[in-house]
């Protein structure tokens, strides 16, 4: 395994080129996989306007707006660590409604939001057409491991001791499902690119990570 320190700046450009170079003319899936504490959504965010500078147009969602209704994710009180690895996401709405209309001779309608987690309510998000060639990138924690058909994935790799310390304490009872996730999915072994970001101004590329 080799570490190679990178700025955040040149993370961004390094990872937009990777993904503007694959699958040209053809939809690309991509997760950014994280924790919270590791921001997957601020990554995703930083990538669009240099995807879209090298012709890629850009599809964002992301699995906070996938979130089972809270009766479903609070079935067994609101602070269950397996409920949150089990539970709290929609995996079957992602793949019916992002993942699986950009197949090859998929519809390419996808919806980009489908739960609001906040009014416990549906969004009423409307279907938008996806061109060929776009790339979807979906941020959040818990991605892999789960069959969903993502064509790339970039996981943003924390130590047990950085993510406890950058973890707020109300969302300390999360701890234990990230340490399941790390024993059942493997996320490292799983991503096609993994980050570490155990101080998110000093990022590093973890190479042969597997």
């Amino acid at each position: 395994m080799r570490v190679r320190p990178i700025s955040p700046g040149a993370l961004v450009e390094e990872l937009s080129e990777s993904l503007a170079g694959r699958s040209p003319g053809e939809w690309l899936r991509v997760a950014v996989d994280g924790a919270e504490a590791a921001a997957p959504g601020e990554l995703a965010d930083a990538l669009v306007g240099p995807l879209r500078a090298r012709g890629r147009a850009v599809v964002r969602v992301s699995a906070r707006d996938f979130l089972r209704p809270a009766s479903l994710r609070y079935e067994f009180g609101r602070e269950s660590p397996d409920a949150f690895y089990d539970d709290w996401l929609d995996a079957g709405g992602v793949l019916r409604e992002v993942l699986a209309p950009l197949d090859p001779g998929g519809s390419g309608k996808v919806l980009p939001s489908l739960w609001d987690a906040d009014r416990d309510r549906a969004t009423r998000a409307r279907y938008v057409d996806v061109p060929p060639g776009a790339v979807l990138l979906m941020d959040g924690p818990l991605l892999l491991g789960r069959w969903l058909p993502f064509d790339m994935a970039v996981h943003l790799s924390l130590s047990a001791a950085a993510l406890a310390r950058r973890t707020p304490g109300p969302r300390a009872w999360t701890l234990p499902a990230y340490e399941r996730y790390e024993r059942e999915a493997g996320p490292r072994e799983a991503a096609d690119v993994v980050v570490k970001m155990d101080d998110p101004r000093h990022p590093a590329l973890i190479e042969d990570a597997g």
